[in-house]
């Protein structure tokens, strides 16, 4: 595992989630995901492409996602599923953004895609021999916050290892 590249990404969670929800998220969980993800609530995937390639789920439980929007929008969600969906989405776009950052700045270019709804029960983001797949759980003042990581590296090693001469 190559955490200089997962790193980014637990930072702009935590950061986020501690200044939206405004309250400290723990990290309760830590885990190698080598089966296919499978989703815990309301969920949203995010498709990287470049020189690191993977998608990262944003999942928060049922429960969770409706107080995370009724925190977000100051008033009561009324239970909303839809706004609870699109909160979801934000929140895993301003993640995934702040981790693109963050590993821009080391060098690393690639498309960021749009957040999307993650509706499979069981399906997304899985390691292979190529990638990783990293699965994490943040505590949080309004339920559990579910992220998984899969990066494929291998694209970005190749290019480096094409450039350097014998």
């Amino acid at each position: 595992m190559r955490l200089e590249l997962i790193q980014p990404f637990i930072n702009a969670a935590d950061g986020v989630l501690g200044q939206m929800l405004h309250s400290p998220a723990e990290v309760r969980e830590v885990a190698m995901q080598e089966d296919v993800y499978r989703r815990k609530g309301v969920a949203a995937s995010v498709v990287i492409r470049g020189d690191l390639e993977g998608c990262i789920i944003f999942d928060l439980e049922p429960e969770a996602a409706l107080r995370v929007a009724e925190v977000l929008a100051g008033a009561e969600a009324g239970s909303s599923e839809q706004i609870a969906r699109e909160t979801v989405c934000e929140l895993a776009n301003m993640v995934v953004g702040n981790a693109v950052t963050l590993l821009n700045n080391q060098g690393f270019r690639f498309k960021v895609f749009p957040p999307v709804l993650h509706t499979a029960d069981d399906g997304g983001c899985a390691g292979t021999s190529q990638s990783e797949a990293l699965a994490l759980c943040f505590e949080t003042s309004c339920g559990r916050v579910h992220m998984n990581i899969a990066l494929d590296y291998s694209r970005r090693e190749t290019a480096e290892a094409a450039t350097v001469r014998p």
